[in-house]
């Protein structure tokens, strides 16, 4: 007997383990044409865990102060064997993180597979994915330096401008009326501690949903299925699909690797409160769509704020957008291409309008 089989041995003696494993050796995923895109959602979960150990990784020797924190990445990226590559490496895997939860948020939508039963496993989703962007947001600050500084006064300044609630939320992420040390303390809070226990608990219930629901079929092939049994495709999910999912983890890791090492993240200039906010500045890419949308929106709307409108208008379009499976069973024939068409043109703007606000003026 190997070692591998005396250390599974070992295992089932103690705590079963082909017991526990045996729902994933009976598990199976749908084959059709369309199977890649079921990937995302996995590349998406490793390049979470590739967030939690750099982060703990960077802990090591950050410091959350105003005058300590710029310092202290300064640090890590020039006296830490390796820092500038782990510090590289966890700023570009939380935007590539942030990509390929949009790209399978929209996969879901696009194969519909947020159809009966599987309204809360779009539901629990997309709260992941509003996550992943508090993630960034408040990671965006950490390293105190001047673009992060005057970009989170304008995104909280904006928050500010949400009727009735907008001031008391934004002296709550502020820790007060300025963006100052205790916005950092704060914001180093929610991205090391709250953020990590929401998204864990969240992750866990959204893997026992699609575990438990197993991974849905587009309509299209299903209905084919349903006419032509014969052609229903299938494959185990241990170790088969597994391994084909580990194959896409380690395409992810050297895509990562590569530009973390070409293209490694830049620090800037330490923030200063004081000083006048520079020219151009701008949130990050995933939030560039809105921040030029409200940008765009004039300053009066007959009697209302332009940007009170315009937060209005994408929090009722988020509703909006988390409640769709319960739209769908009502939604025949044009409603359902109507839902289609309004999941092209979400796409469609949001490209159009990070890609004009990187665009020289």
């Amino acid at each position: 007997m190997g070692p591998l089989a005396r250390a599974r041995q070992w295992l089932d003696e103690r705590i079963h383990w082909a017991e526990i494993i045996a729902p994933l050796r009976k598990k199976t995923v749908p084959r059709h044409k369309l199977s890649p895109w079921y990937f995302l959602g996995g590349i998406t979960l490793f390049l979470f865990m590739i967030q939690v150990g750099t982060g703990m990784l960077l802990l090591l020797y950050y410091k959350p102060g105003a005058s300590e924190a710029f310092e202290s990445v300064q640090y890590i990226m020039t006296r830490v064997q390796f820092g500038w590559l782990i510090r590289s490496i966890h700023s570009w895997s939380a935007n590539l993180m942030i990509l390929t939860a949009f790209a399978h948020m929209f996969s879901v939508l696009f194969l519909r597979a947020y159809r009966k039963p599987r309204e809360l496993t779009w539901i629990s989703g997309m709260l992941l994915l509003f996550l992943a962007l508090g993630f960034g947001f408040s990671g965006y600050l950490l390293p105190w330096n001047t673009l992060a500084f005057f970009a989170t006064k304008v995104g909280t300044q904006i928050a500010g401008q949400v009727p009735i609630i907008g001031h008391p939320l934004m002296v709550f992420l502020r820790g007060g009326e300025d963006v100052t040390g205790a916005t950092l303390t704060r914001f180093f809070g929610f991205h090391v501690a709250v953020l990590p226990a929401l998204t864990a608990l969240l992750i866990l219930v959204h893997l026992a949903l699609v575990q438990y629901f197993g991974m849905s079929v587009p309509p299209a092939v299903e209905q084919r299925w349903k006419e032509h049994p014969e052609e229903i495709r299938s494959t185990k999910f241990f170790p088969n699909f597994f391994l084909r999912e580990l194959m896409a983890w380690y395409i992810a890791l050297g895509a990562l690797g590569a530009l973390a090492a070409i293209w490694p993240w830049e620090l800037g200039t330490k923030a200063d409160p004081f000083a006048s906010a520079p020219a151009g500045i701008r949130p990050e890419w995933y939030f560039m769509f809105m921040f030029q949308t409200l940008k765009k929106i004039p300053a009066k709307l007959w009697f209302l704020d332009g940007d009170m409108v315009g937060i209005l208008v994408f929090g009722a379009a988020g509703a909006l957008w988390v409640l769709l499976p319960f739209f769908d069973p009502v939604a025949k024939g044009r409603g359902r291409k109507f839902v289609m068409g309004a999941g092209v043109f979400a796409l469609a703007y949001i490209i159009a309008m990070t890609v004009y606000g990187y665009l020289p003026k």
